[in-house]
């Protein structure tokens, strides 16, 4: 995440380079400002998904830097590239509640609902990810890990209603009163409330910003315990690549020995 327009282009380059070198059946993108995404959508980079984080109201998306204008010029924008195969969903949201009490932009309203409106503004975009970093606001308006656990079930449940590709990024800042055993009990909790998708952090530490959140290794347990298998295209290719057996399963990382080596040793243009 950077909003440096050459190394956010740099980025890009890499991860699209990774892609194709694996054909890996998935989407790339680097969390910068929407304005930075449209520079470089002009520059031909090739952007997949539009980042963007939003809110359930006028100024809390002013706070933001953005307008309902701005984010549908980024839509048509990022429409241009071409670059999407079945779909065209190129749209990637982060909310959570507490935004709009954070900036003053909340107008009386409670936290719940200005989230269940930034929803309404993510579905107008048709996204292909929308992404709630539930603890991330700090026990300043999420306090303790209960509360934490209560807002995503309230945010996956609104989402899921609103019809929109919910996740949830299940995490905490250090100063909350909340510990890896709440996001434990959220994790699975989620995963049985048929949550879309997790945040995979190595160690489950966002160095970058300061926070705790859910490992890869998170995602392989609730797949196991709740009997889950990957998006069909991700499980086949997972499979073809020798990282799961043909069960599911995930084989030891010898089994994976020597394919890193075809990536390049420098990404550009």
């Amino acid at each position: 995440a950077t909003d440096n327009l050459k190394a956010v282009s740099d980025l890009l380059y890499m991860l699209d380079a990774v892609r194709e070198q694996y054909a890996i059946p998935t989407q790339a993108c680097v969390l910068s400002h929407v304005t930075t995404t449209l520079q470089l959508i002009e520059q031909g980079a090739p952007v997949d998904l539009t980042f963007q984080s939003i809110g359930g109201t006028e100024a809390t998306n002013k706070s933001f830097g953005v307008s309902l204008s701005l984010l549908q010029e980024a839509h048509e924008a990022t429409l241009s590239l071409k670059r999407g195969t079945l779909g065209q969903d190129v749209m990637y949201f982060e909310t959570g509640q507490g935004s709009a009490l954070s900036a003053q932009a909340h107008h009386g309203l409670d936290q719940q609902t200005c989230e269940a409106r930034a929803y309404a503004v993510a579905r107008r975009f048709r996204p292909l990810l929308v992404n709630t970093v539930v603890g991330f606001i700090g026990p300043e308006y999420l306090y303790d890990g209960k509360q934490i656990i209560r807002a995503a079930l309230e945010d996956h449940f609104c989402g899921k209603l609103l019809g929109l590709p919910m996740g949830v990024d299940v995490c905490y800042t250090n100063h909350a009163e909340a510990d890896q055993d709440d996001m434990d009990t959220l994790l699975t909790v989620l995963g049985v409330a048929g949550c879309n998708y997790i945040m995979g952090i190595p160690g489950a530490d966002d160095i970058m910003l300061g926070y705790q959140s859910t490992s890869f290794h998170d995602a392989l347990y609730v797949r196991r315990v709740l009997g889950l298998r990957p998006a069909p295209e991700f499980a086949a290719w997972l499979a073809q690549q020798g990282i799961f057996d043909e069960n599911g399963r995930q084989l030891p990382a010898s089994a994976m020995a020597g394919r890193l080596g075809g990536l390049p040793a420098t990404f550009s243009p």
